[in-house]
């Protein structure tokens, strides 16, 4: 499975297919194992990321780290922030 690159400066990649823990993945032409299973659509790091590393997507930086991830590792609310604007989950008013 061969997660998309939209743009060179990107530090993370698109999935156009869901991935399960445990399966092979090509990165920078490397071959390695998914950490944890993603869904359509999500980012995974394309190499490893720190801690306030901003995170690139369209050649853009759109969050911040707040959790370091492995390259292939999902890349999502549990790991970063936006910078620009307030993460918004899907719950229901009154849910937690």
């Amino acid at each position: 499975m061969k997660p998309i690159l939209l743009h060179p400066d990107d530090n993370v990649l698109v999935l156009a297919e869901p991935i399960l823990a445990g399966q092979a993945i090509e990165i920078d032409d490397a071959e390695l194992v998914a950490p944890d299973a993603v869904a359509v659509g999500h980012k995974i790091a394309r190499r490893a990321l720190a801690i306030g590393d901003k995170v690139l997507k369209y050649g853009a930086p759109i969050g911040s780290m707040t959790a370091a991830a492995v390259a292939g590792e999902h890349v999502h609310m549990h790991n970063m922030k936006s910078d620009y604007i307030a993460s918004h989950t899907r719950l229901a008013t009154g849910e937690s």
